[in-house]
């Protein structure tokens, strides 16, 4: 190795999904004195606003199959295989100690380029079904990190459950004292991720008008919904005396949800991990488009483990919804239950497992 210090290469696409985990370990290798530089396209670039400005960002072309007609896809490979080419000259005139990909059509060129290269390698997958990139390079790769548990593999691969790293202001409030639901002021936090939310406005704030009223007396709710639905939601539960913030997007989820008797949320990895780490029982409602049913996969584990109830779409209407919710906060010691079964769930040192693994990884270059 020469007399810099050591090189890591982050591969990844433009999805938060993909860039937050990233962005942790980036962080995470800095402050181990490692250099890091991302490797992504166009399109993940506009999404590197919160990496560390020591970061170098290589933007390498790629291109997914999955958009466009025919001629666009035809474009595909040559777009792939000059981004290929010029990750391989890159990483030969300054060679990475380990390159890690965590998915994302942006992460084939750096990871192809060190297949190639026989540089040290791994993929992380937040979800519990590897992604499509994911599953092209998991046999090809030195390690699997898998942020669920647990996690679709092919055989014979080398993996670990790490976890998904999450925020910072999430690991703040991680294992917060949980109030148990009861005859006093009680939350309930409805998260629709980023796709998919319409549903949740459809359905949840009916479900929640039919409770009784010694529950929604004492009840306040915290409502993510999309711009073009907020209004309607908004004006459906001041028609029925609810008091509720609907809001497009919360900057102070892990405040609402520390203080939150029960979640109701989509099971999207990011949100899955943070439920988790802070503790809270959950309704999880799979996005049914998600590929692979990955969403399911995410929620799997939480559900085993008896920290969260699973509503398919297919089943998720106002009465069923009414009754899941009548459980959970008509139900001190179930609640109570499901807060300690959610906490067991936690990984909050994920981000330091990565690291772990990058570190053992490094050995490999010496």
């Amino acid at each position: 190795m020469s007399d810099k210090a050591p090189l890591l290469v982050i591969a990844a696409g433009g999805t938060g999904g993909h860039m937050f985990p990233a962005q942790a370990l980036a962080e995470a290798m800095l402050r181990k004195g490692w250099r890091v530089k991302l490797s992504t396209d166009a399109r993940g670039a506009r999404y590197t606003s919160g990496f560390p400005h020591t970061v170098e960002i290589e933007q390498i072309a790629s291109a997914t199959f999955a958009r466009g007609g025919l001629l666009a896809k035809l474009a595909v490979i040559p777009r792939i295989a000059g981004g290929v080419i010029s990750s391989v000259f890159k990483m030969l005139s300054d060679k990475p100690d380990v390159v890690v990909g965590f998915g994302g059509y942006p992460s084939i060129p750096a990871l192809a380029a060190a297949t190639i290269l026989r540089r040290p390698r791994m993929i992380h997958e937040q979800n519990g079904v590897l992604g499509r990139v994911n599953q092209i390079f998991a046999k090809r790769v030195d390690g699997i990190a898998c942020g669920t548990w647990p996690t679709e593999l092919p055989e014979n691969t080398d993996h670990m459950h790490t976890g998904n790293p999450v925020r910072g202001a999430v690991l703040e409030r991680a294992g917060a004292g949980y109030i148990p639901p009861g005859d006093y002021p009680m939350s309930l936090l409805v998260m629709g991720g980023s796709q998919g939310a319409r549903i949740l406005s459809d359905v949840v704030p009916p479900a929640i008008a039919a409770l009784p009223m010694e529950i929604l007396r004492n009840l306040r709710v915290s409502h993510q919904a999309r711009d073009e639905d907020g209004q309607r939601v908004a004006q459906y539960y001041a028609e029925h005396g609810i008091s509720a913030d609907v809001q497009p997007f919360f900057h102070d989820v892990p405040n609402r949800m520390s203080e939150a008797q029960l979640v109701i949320s989509r099971a999207g990895a990011s949100s899955v991990a943070d439920i988790s780490i802070i503790g809270r029982p959950s309704i999880l409602v799979p996005y049914a488009a998600a590929t692979g049913d990955h969403q399911s996969a995410n929620a799997r584990g939480l559900v085993e483990a008896g920290g969260a109830i699973l509503m398919p779409e297919a089943s998720f209407n106002p009465e069923a919804l009414s009754e899941q919710l009548m459980l959970v906060l008509g139900n001190e010691q179930g609640a109570n239950m499901m807060a300690s079964a959610a906490l067991g769930c936690g990984k909050p040192d994920a981000t330091q497992q990565l690291v772990a693994l990058v570190e053992s990884l490094a050995v490999k270059t010496n």
